[in-house]
């Protein structure tokens, strides 16, 4: 048997592990909504090693075998002592994807490979520099209209590389040895199961023979991202390359080449006899493994646990974990053979759910959110950021994580001294995690020039992103000072979350440059950004806002101006709802239970916390008067009540719920028994036909949908899937609805209009009056993502 490496520019793989483009020049393999993989390599051991052939020079190509016509997707070359380099590069595309096209391909390269007797060895790699595989194309799946036609394509990969694997010269995926580059931006998943689906062409069979158990259940079950030091430490990789720096050449093409010449230099030292692989695991771990693997103590302790773990995390709202775990079970149990049968199975059977529907869905919205419709943009090299609060600083904190150098202002020493800390102590978590290195660590913050009140030293700005309280006023004195000191070329950004664009822009001298920048809490965690574009903003202020939101790594969604945009518009109906169920005497652990049972990630109870009670009133007001009845619900009384009696949520220390800090430094929350007395002088009786539990979720879901829906009526967001990222990606709904406008197409329009119309006959038929698209599309049996 021939020794068999698996690399590429960025990382050595077991099949089914995805690796798509990360902002790295090295290897690495993107976390979640990833594509679902296909590709790559499984152990082999045992195995017989030909003797090696006279040494062939590196550059030369067995011709007819090398298949090099415009339309292959794979080639290949005979490099070193009889070691086929292959390679995986499709044609003008940034990323290679896993299809027909390249399945075929590879049959027919380990064909030829198969026949040629000089070739000892194989080397598996991407021809792109920064990517090797971004998984199964997405498209091919769309195209299963029934789960037999998905679990097809699961066969079908098993019996290629099975059929591989059985032959003379088995050239299968199935790696001897794998290498990756030691770069922070190296990463290693199964993001499978983000997307509602499993590992279809193996996986959940091969990696728990590969690592332990654990480690296979806990990067099956959650897509986690492994680093390239852990990988080779649990067994996912055999050998770490360091990274070439600067020098003659581009560093991401000189690693490429480098990787393949420690790739065929390995391979030959494996069919030399000369390179010995030791994956001996320590002992307690190799006993622990063992007992845990075998079905007394795999029923009763690993599945058990891990299916109250999964029930408690998901609500049961995500069927792929649950098979994940039923599928890794029949293959320790039953054997290999009916593992992957049982894999085959539910693999169809996970493509044709709704989760699934939904999630690649949002996958699809996310990965367009990340391009740059926009036009041209010059690129921000000087940012600058006026306030050092929770949101300054944590703008201030991606801009300079992506090398960007950043003047941070504020008018007192004390609360840029806050600031500071705030973005220390979020590098060195980084830091700490390994995901930069000590080096990035110390340019990063050399990126930062904190400033008390100086706008001198805005000067040079290409943008400036101003990120004060929420006081019109404030802000218009504020880009009077940036207007005096930047050029006329600096785009001038306000960071807020309701106020209109164009009122802010009034005390501009050049409006046309000033647009909003709706950043999300906590800035370095949330991936939404919205851009709201003003009728005076130009293109060239929304191309360079665009651009400077991508080079943050946020998605981005534009909006039209309006009160409240999108999330908040769409958040302040949904919350004044809350509050009515409160009034009506619903418990906050209620309200949580139901609204997390529903799939959000947060109950709305402990969201209204996290918002802030005094934001929640402020919003409540603002829109009150901006849109009318219709966002209403409970009293706006209500919260400024609590609001007054120092109960402003989390941030107090006491909103709905009281917190306190215990010793392993976690807020720990009770119901805050002074606000239920409050609560109580607001009570409501429940009103009947409008309590149960589901009564309680659609009441409070149908309003957010609603509004989301007239928000695409009225032009502020230009698209369905806009609005179905933003909603998730921005407040949390829950990810298998997809969104709100997945969630009318999947819940059915006629059947929440009905519930709609029931609720409007008790409480008010304006809060719950549906919209004229709602109503047209269900008239129609239109669907915003017809198949």
């Amino acid at each position: 048997m021939l020794p068999r490496i698996c690399c590429s520019s960025r990382s050595l793989l077991l099949r089914n592990l995805r690796i798509s483009p990360a902002l790295s020049t090295h290897f690495a393999m993107q976390q979640s909504t990833a594509a679902p993989s296909s590709a790559a390599a499984a152990q082999s051991v045992g195995c017989k090693i030909e003797p090696p052939k006279p040494r062939v020079d590196a550059t030369q190509t067995t011709d007819p075998n090398k298949l090099s016509t415009a339309k292959n997707t794979v080639t290949w070359a005979l490099k070193g002592q009889g070691i086929a380099v292959v390679k995986i590069d499709i044609p003008d595309v940034k990323e290679n994807t896993l299809n027909e096209a390249v399945s075929d391909d590879l049959r027919k390269t380990f064909d030829a490979i198969e026949q040629n007797s000089s070739v000892h060895g194989v080397v598996l790699m991407s021809g792109k520099p920064n990517s090797f595989v971004a998984g199964a194309d997405i498209g091919m799946l769309a195209r299963c209209a029934t789960a037999e036609a998905a679990a097809r394509i699961s066969r079908d990969a098993k019996i290629h590389f099975e059929r591989m694997e059985a032959s003379k010269k088995p050239m299968a995926l199935a790696c001897h040895y794998r290498i990756a580059v030691n770069s922070p931006k190296t990463q290693f998943a199964l993001p499978e199961v983000m997307l509602g689906l499993l590992p279809g062409a193996g996986g959940t069979q091969r990696l728990p023979r590969l690592i332990s158990l654990q480690n296979s259940l806990d990067m099956m079950l959650t897509g986690k991202v492994i680093r390239p030091d852990k990988a080779k430490k649990i067994g996912l990789v055999d050998q770490l390359v360091q990274p070439l720096g600067p020098g003659l050449s581009d560093p991401i093409s000189g690693t490429h080449r480098y990787l393949e010449e420690v790739a065929i230099s390995a391979c030959e030292q494996l069919a030399a006899g000369t390179l010995k692989i030791n994956r001996e695991r320590p002992l307690m771990e190799r006993i622990q493994n063992a007992l845990l693997t075998r079905k007394p103590l795999l029923d009763a302790v690993v599945m058990r646990m891990a299916r109250d773990k999964v029930m408690k995390q998901t609500h049961g709202n995500y069927p792929a974990p649950l098979r994940i775990l039923d599928v890794v079970r029949t293959g320790l149990v039953d054997g290999t053979q009916e593992g992957y049968e049982e894999e085959t199975k539910e693999f169809g059977y996970l493509t044709q759910t709704t989760q699934s529907e939904a999630l690649i869905g949002l996958f699809k919205g996310q990965t367009e959110c990340k391009k740059n419709k926009h036009g041209e943009a010059r690129k921000t090299e000087r940012l600058g950021v006026i306030g050092a609060g929770l949101m300054g600083a944590g703008i201030a904190n991606v801009s300079i994580d992506k090398g960007i150098q950043t003047t941070l202002v504020d008018t007192k020493q004390e609360a840029l001294d806050r600031g500071l800390k705030q973005i220390t102590a979020q590098m060195e978590g980084q830091l700490k995690r390994r995901k930069i290195n000590a080096a990035e660590h110390a340019i990063f913050l050399s990126k930062l020039n904190p400033v008390v009140d100086d706008y001198e030293q805005l000067r040079d700005s290409d943008v400036v992103i101003e990120a004060v309280f929420e006081d019109v006023g404030l802000k218009h004195k504020i880009i009077q000072k940036i207007e005096k000191v930047v050029s006329n070329h600096c785009i001038i950004a306000t960071n807020t979350s309701a106020l209109p664009i164009r009122d802010i822009a009034s005390a501009a001298q050049r409006p046309e440059r000033v647009i909003g920048m709706h950043y999300f809490s906590p800035v370095d965690k949330m991936q939404l950004l919205e851009i709201i574009v003003s009728e005076k903003t130009s293109k060239e202020a929304l191309a360079v806002a665009a651009k400077l939101g991508l080079d943050q790594k946020k998605l981005i969604v534009v909006v039209k101006d309006g009160p409240g945009f999108f999330v908040v518009r769409c958040l302040g109906p949904m919350l004044n709802e809350v509050v009515r169920l409160f009034q009506e005497g619903v418990s906050p652990q209620q309200v949580d239970k139901i609204t997390t049972q529903f799939g959000f990630p947060v109950g709305m109870a402990t969201l209204a916390d996290e918002v802030g009670l005094d934001v929640g009133e402020h919003v409540a007001t603002f829109l009150g008067k901006a849109l009318g009845p219709r966002v209403q619900g409970g009293s706006s009384e209500l919260l400024a009540e609590l609001t007054k009696a120092g109960f402003k949520g989390k941030k107090s220390g006491a909103g709905i719920y009281t917190y306190s800090i215990d010793g392993s430094k976690k807020a720990k929350k009770v119901p805050n028994v002074k606000a239920q007395e409050i609560l109580a002088r607001y009570k409501l009786s429940p009103s009947e036909g409008a309590s149960s539990v589901e009564d309680q979720q659609i009441r409070v879901v149908s309003r957010f949908v609603n509004e989301a829906l007239i928000c695409l009526e009225e032009g502020i967001i230009s698209s369905p899937s806009d609005g179905d990222v933003a909603s998730v990606f921005g407040l949390g709904f829950p990810p298998f609805w997809g969104g709100p406008f997945r969630f009318v197409d999947l819940y059915g329009a006629q059947k929440l209009i009905k519930h709609m119309e029931r609720y409007g006959n008790i409480y008010s038929a304006v809060q719950f009056k549906p919209c004229q698209l709602l109503t047209d599309y269900a008239k129609a049996g239109r669907k915003f993502y017809p198949k």
